[in-house]
């Protein structure tokens, strides 16, 4: 990444000793090379000029000079007139056993797969670069000089109160500012939020199955300190008869669009897990996850607006920005809302604000809406790629879950080897993912894989697609 020079010297750390024999100018020159034969410095690293390493040093400027000149004589340094005095690449000769170890055999590098259906993957190279820059720069310039300040561990209040009328406009939540604590993402949340249920006495929570396949969730149990229960999940989501007969007091669900299966759940299905929670003094933990991607049915509601004194709601801006943002929110019961904070203020004191900030101004500004409107265009299209080239390559191969997201599943004949599939693909260097993965069981047992669309352009899906049609049961 090339850098614009901002004119402040670099510093660099050197020692002279004045009661030594030697000359000053010596040890300079003996600094630099050990520093720069032994890495300290490397190539192209730019030193300071000859006037401020003198000032630093409390030496004469001609002394550093002399020392400069000697050293790109030597091919240590190099300079151009009008440029910074910058270490010249340099490959150091060693002898063996003289201290440095021999470099490892170099290893052939590992050929990547050509086309990866991961899911859960949003598209990297349409972050908009462009807006979030506008956005760091309007929160740096606004927020008043208090704001750099260790603050509220809930969040700013100005993110919280624009998130929440947010939440309330798009996801019919039932939000207010104070119920609100910001957070590095869903990993974080759920660990805050099994962590504060499990001081409370809650010692089993359900889980979806199938569900999350990277064992985040199973960890987050595990870090609490609770047992973690599979819930079996049908065409109507979640089963409430099932979750009841479980004996857990808290769930994690995700109504909206399941992970991984892609059903809604189904609204009388919505109405029984509400009343579950309020007979049981139960928690819901709604993870909102792509809610705001939908396609061939009308938006639906956040749980949480059917019972906002029972559901936690988990949202972050992973799969509508970029997860490298690490940025999210925990919207929370009234009665859960100061535990949650007080957990998140000793985890680690609260999250960025300036992100925050940029957050609040992008969704202000209306150039959240704009990205998220762009970015539904954009999955519908390879959405509609995905069906094509497998209605044209493996037309026996039904896919579900398309009414929202960027991931669908593919549902394989009877009898085919899952795991096979997905290890003869990527030998063909094509990524495939199995639904044995997000079974709590692990069954490979009714066969089905898991595509990700999200990262690919319509070019790559249908080319992966035809190089593994054969494989899934493709006349």
């Amino acid at each position: 990444m090339a850098i614009e020079w901002a004119g402040s010297p670099p510093e660099l750390l050197l020692r002279l000793d004045r009661g030594a024999t030697g000359t000053l100018r010596g040890q300079l020159e003996a600094g630099l090379r050990e520093a720069i034969c032994t890495g300290r410095l490397k190539a192209g690293e730019r030193l300071p000029s000859s006037r401020e390493l003198a000032r630093q040093l409390g030496v004469s400027r001609g002394l550093v000079q002399e020392c400069y000149g000697q050293l790109t004589a030597e091919g240590y340094l190099c300079a151009r007139t009008g440029s910074a005095t910058r270490v010249a690449p340099v490959r150091v000769h060693t002898e063996p056993g003289a201290g440095t170890a021999p470099a490892p055999p170099a290893v052939p590098p590992v050929r990547g797969l050509r086309v990866d259906f991961a899911a859960g993957v949003p598209d990297l190279a349409s972050f908009p670069r462009g807006d979030w820059s506008w956005a760091q720069r309007e929160a740096a310039r606004t927020m008043p000089a208090a704001g750099f300040g260790y603050g509220d561990p809930r969040g700013s209040e100005v993110f919280r109160d624009v998130l929440a009328g947010y939440l309330r406009r798009v996801r019919a939540a039932v939000a207010e500012p104070e119920n609100i604590v910001a957070c590095a993402g869903f990993a974080q949340g759920l660990n805050l939020v099994l962590g504060v249920l499990a001081r409370r006495g809650v010692r089993r929570v359900a889980f979806e199955d199938p569900g999350y396949g990277d064992g985040a969730t199973m960890a987050a149990a595990d870090r609490a300190g609770v047992e973690a229960v599979p819930v079996p999940v049908d065409g109507g989501g979640l089963d409430v008869a099932a979750l009841a007969a479980s004996g857990a007091r808290a769930v994690v669900v995700t109504p909206a669009h399941q992970w991984p299966t892609g059903v809604v759940l189904a609204p009388d299905r919505r109405r029984a897990l509400a009343d579950w929670a309020c007979e049981r003094n139960a928690v819901i933990v709604e993870d909102d996850y792509d809610a705001e991607f939908r396609y061939d049915r009308e938006p639906v509601g956040a749980l949480q607006g059917l019972a906002p004194g029972r559901v936690v709601a988990l949202g972050t801006v992973s799969k509508s920005l970029a997860p490298a943002l690490r940025l999210g929110w925990i919207l929370c019961p009234p009665s859960l809302a100061g535990a949650v904070a007080e957990s998140k203020r000793l985890d680690d004191r609260g999250s960025p604000v300036l992100d925050q900030l940029a957050l609040a101004a992008l969704i202000e500004s209306g150039r959240y809406g704009r990205h998220l409107r762009h970015m539904r265009a954009v999955y519908a299209g390879r959405r509609a790629a995905l069906v094509e080239a497998l209605a044209r390559h493996a037309p026996d191969v039904p896919l579900t879950g398309l009414d929202a997201g960027f991931h669908a599943v593919a549902h394989l004949p009877p009898g085919a080897d899952e795991r096979q599939i997905v290890g003869a693909a990527r030998r063909r260097f094509v990524g495939l993912y199995g639904m044995s993965t997000y079974r709590a069981s692990g069954a490979a047992e009714p066969p089905a894989l898991v595509l990700g669309f999200g990262d690919l352009t319509a070019t790559a899906i249908r080319d992966g697609v035809a190089e593994v049609a054969d494989l899934l049961g493709a006349h």
